[in-house]
C-alpha cells in the first residue's frame, strides 16, 4: 500500500508499506493492506512503518529513524496529526 507523510515544512515520506502502526488519541493502531476505509485524529507519538523494501540511506531525513537490526523499519516522531486510508493509499498529515 502506498505511504505518503506530510508535514507544514515538507513530504517526509513516499513509498510502499506493508503495515503501519499509528499513536491514535485511544491508543495505538495498526493498518494493513486491503484495510477498510479510514479516518483518524493522532496524538503525539511514533508513527512506525514496516516497509515493502529496505530504505534507502539515500532517502535518509533527519525526521526518519531506520531501525538497525530490520532496515525495512522506520519510525518518525510526531506531534500529532491526521491519517486516512483508502484504497490502500495512507495519507498522514501531521505536525
Amino acid at each position: 500500500m502506498q505511504l505518503e507523510i506530510i508535514t507544514p515544512e515538507s513530504k517526509v515520506f513516499t513509498g510502499e508499506a506493508e503495515a503501519v502502526q499509528f499513536p491514535g488519541l485511544d491508543g495505538s493502531f495498526q493498518v494493513m493492506e486491503n484495510h477498510a476505509a479510514i479516518i483518524s485524529a493522532l496524538s503525539k507519538g511514533v508513527l512506525k512503518a514496516n516497509l515493502k523494501e529496505n530504505f534507502d540511506a539515500l532517502d535518509q531525513n533527519d525526521s526518519i529513524k531506520v531501525d538497525a537490526s530490520d532496515k525495512k523499519v522506520i519510525r518518525i516522531d510526531i506531534k500529532g496529526g491526521v491519517m486516512e486510508m483508502m484504497n490502500n493509499k495512507i495519507i498522514v498529515l501531521a505536525e
